[in-house]
């Protein structure tokens, strides 16, 4: 785990008990001394591959995605410098359009590296860890998300 604890905070937060918080994400990474804060706030769209989406369910192994969570903080703070504080939540259960998926957010003495650290820590959450999306339409189908969308050259379509 990260050595870091107070510059780290990471929840995966069961959607039928807890919302995740953008501003409590903020409040977190804020700090006199940061000029640069960066956040990202992944929401559930309402189409996806010319699809109606109704919802989402994400499933996760807790343990081990909170484990990936730590070794990205890490190499964010090897990426940026040691001045970085993170916060990583990332919802589990079933959501509806428009509900909020995962916050990230960095901050850093500048904004080049908040942007870094946001965009590194949000790009290993969604390729690394092991958590599993399955997509709800309209027409009644449900279908697991293949993930790895970058990879796929459709970064534009899924997430």
């Amino acid at each position: 785990m990260d050595a870091h604890v107070d510059t780290v905070q990471f929840a995966i937060a069961d959607i039928a008990r807890h919302r995740l918080d953008p501003a409590a994400a903020l409040d977190f990474v804020s700090d006199p001394g940061f000029g640069g804060i960066a956040m990202f706030v992944g929401k559930v769209r309402a189409q996806n591959l010319g699809r109606e989406v109704v919802g989402v369910s994400y499933d996760m192994f807790d343990p081990l995605a909170l484990a990936v969570f730590a070794q990205a903080a890490e190499e964010a703070r090897a990426l940026v410098g040691p001045r970085l504080k993170l916060h990583v939540s990332h919802a589990k259960g079933r959501l509806g359009v428009g509900d909020l998926a995962v916050v990230v957010a960095a901050g850093t003495p500048h904004r080049d590296e908040a942007f870094r650290a946001c965009r590194l820590m949000i790009e290993k959450v969604k390729h690394q860890a092991p958590i599993w999306k399955q997509e709800h339409y309209l027409d009644g189908d449900s279908v697991w998300s293949e993930g790895c969308s970058l990879c796929e050259g459709h970064a534009h379509d899924h997430d």
